[in-house]
């Protein structure tokens, strides 16, 4: 097995300074820091984290606590998550993910010294899991919000997204428009479901109409049982802003088998989505592409900030969505 002797014998440079490099330790002159690189390379050095972690207290791992890894993963989720990787292993540590969804798996965690920080995301208005993070002093950050706004975070700006989803169909003259969101469990309420309500009702009241609210599961037969309730109960709808990447596809063949066209008589526009997702279902839809990726990648920079004393104060940050211009708006249907 390569030992740490071995590429410092390559790169004619003494241990220390080897694990210097590795460990990012100290600062090292960049020269001798690619000539150190290009011996790991060469002999297919691989570090030994459990001797790592001894030497400094410190296993340069952080944990991404997500409760919903036993289901299928959205392509949003999945964005989050390779963005924080990559923004983890930039400053020189790896991410796990770690599901939770009960307190024994969180007092595992914790109770362990596993890993140097925490990234929480599907983050509830009221998150018993935030008080366990700061009653144990581990260090994190979220991807999401709480009602307390003085934690660090970095989320989706759902207000200014859903006002600007509305003002497109607006712009295209429609008048009444619904909400398609996801269904929460009968436990939880993650914090992004009421936030995108409360920024429809905000973004439809210059309309003067009464809100169309429609919940349903995150799955194309939700999207399908949507489509029906939109036929069914509320018939003057012409547009849907829908938050619920699961039930896109569900929704538009949904709408489509009850004899209706999108965007003919139905506009739909799916935020907080990705592009690739859109470009997938026929017609292809407008979307308010997520920043999913940055984000990710922007949380484990504030976390990594916080295990090495580098922050100012606790990052928080809203970033909006992307309008990605489909298939799926047009005009409202004559009366």
């Amino acid at each position: 097995m390569v030992t740490m002797r071995d590429v410092a014998e390559r790169a004619n440079v003494s241990i220390a300074t080897v694990s210097f490099v590795i460990n990012g330790t100290k600062r090292v002159a960049p020269e001798t820091r690619a000539r150190i690189e290009a011996a790991i390379q060469e002999l297919n050095y691989r570090r030994n984290v459990v001797a790592r972690a001894l030497a400094s207290s410190r296993t340069r791992i952080l944990a991404l606590l997500h409760p919903d890894l036993e289901s299928k993963p959205n392509a949003t989720v999945i964005q989050f998550v390779m963005g924080a990787a990559h923004g983890a292993r930039e400053r020189g540590y790896d991410l796990v993910l770690w599901p939770v969804n009960d307190d024994e798996q969180m007092s595992h965690l914790l109770a362990g010294g596993l890993v140097d920080g925490v990234l929480l995301m599907e983050v509830q208005i009221r998150d018993a899991r935030v008080a366990r993070l700061l009653a144990s002093r581990v260090p994190f950050a979220l991807i999401g919000r709480t009602e307390d706004d003085d934690l660090p975070y970095v989320d989706i700006d759902f207000a200014t997204t859903i006002h600007q989803a509305v003002e497109h169909l607006r712009g295209h003259g429609h008048e009444r428009v619904a909400l398609v969101a996801q269904q929460a469990d009968a436990t939880t309420e993650p914090g992004r479901i009421m936030r995108v309500e409360s920024a429809y009702l905000d973004a439809i009241a210059p309309l003067g109409h009464p809100p169309a609210v429609i919940r349903v599961e995150s799955t194309s037969a939700g999207g399908r049982a949507a489509a029906r309730r939109l036929h069914d109960d509320f018939p003057e709808v012409t547009a849907v802003v829908l938050v619920n990447e699961g039930a896109a596809a569900g929704l538009a063949k949904g709408t489509r088998a009850l004899g209706r066209q999108v965007p003919g008589d139905l506009s739909i526009i799916s935020a907080a989505t990705t592009r690739e997702l859109g470009e997938m279902i026929e017609p292809s839809l407008t979307v308010m592409a997520a920043p999913a990726a940055e984000l990710g990648r922007m949380a484990a920079d504030a976390l990594v900030d916080r295990l090495e004393g580098a922050e100012e104060a606790p990052p928080q940050v809203l970033i909006p969505c992307a309008l990605v211009p489909g298939e799926s708006v047009g005009p409202p249907p004559p009366r």
